[in-house]
């Protein structure tokens, strides 16, 4: 299979971009970072693209490269993130976020589709996160960012279902990743329910492969989140602001 992967040159998407390739299949990926980029061209048979995800025609030009016309998936996983809980965000900061969690993953999935229906099959993935999954006063430019991921899965699910194209949102919950580490100061140890990347791609290949609508997890996660959003949003503004503070 051809599998791109927008955001792979670290973290989680790289981890499922390894995986992939130990089954035989071609796998690129893409980022802007340099130095990232540089760390993984090692990486024996990974085809490597540098470009910003929310520039279509950059973003066009590579896929179209390295699919030649056949694209069997494409996975969503650039995110950008910047704390708007606790401090008011830049302009740049909150522009930045935006362009990145949503333009680029609707880049992903119109020249994703583009290939994929005259093929008449594919499968689409994003990666969201459990936070956007509890809505309340306050909520973070991230988590508000991370739900509007999950609506264009549900809605271009809705629109490709019939062309044999599949469409999953994935919605991890803490991952134990650098960028993680780097944001608290290298003690991931009060992340609730955390999981190593390894464990959260084979989760994510795994929803691919059996065609999931959406899948939220780990199972701990999945209930404490369902727990939240039953209580009212005031208050779980409050829980979660304060948890913000103390973390």
């Amino acid at each position: 299979m051809k599998i791109f992967i927008a955001g792979g040159t670290s973290g989680i998407g790289l981890a499922i971009a390894e995986k992939y390739l130990e089954q035989g299949h071609e796998v690129a990926v893409c980022g802007r970072n340099k130095e990232k980029i540089d760390k993984i061209k090692k990486v024996d048979k990974l085809k490597i693209y540098k470009f910003d995800t929310y520039d279509r025609k950059s973003f066009e030009i590579a896929v179209n490269d390295f699919s030649n016309g056949k694209l069997d998936i494409m996975i969503a996983s650039a995110g950008n993130y910047s704390n708007s809980r606790t401090r008011r965000l830049t302009q740049e900061e909150a522009v930045n976020m935006l362009k990145v969690n949503i333009s680029g993953t609707i880049n992903a999935f119109e020249i994703a589709r583009e290939i994929m229906l005259k093929n008449k099959k594919g499968h689409i993935a994003a990666i969201s996160s459990v936070a956007a999954l509890l809505e309340y006063p306050g909520a973070s430019v991230y988590s508000k960012s991370k739900r509007v991921v999950i609506n264009i899965c549900e809605a271009y699910r809705e629109a490709l279902s019939d062309f044999g194209i599949g469409v999953t949102a994935i919605i991890p919950g803490y991952i134990d990743t650098l960028k993680l580490r780097e944001l608290n100061n290298n003690d991931v140890s009060k992340k609730p329910f955390i999981m190593s990347e390894e464990y959260t791609a084979d989760i994510i290949i795994k929803s691919i492969e059996k065609n999931r609508e959406k899948i939220i997890f780990p199972l701990k996660m999945k209930i404490v989140v369902s727990i939240l959003s039953l209580l009212p949003k005031k208050i779980l503004s409050l829980i979660l602001l304060r948890k913000s503070i103390n973390k």
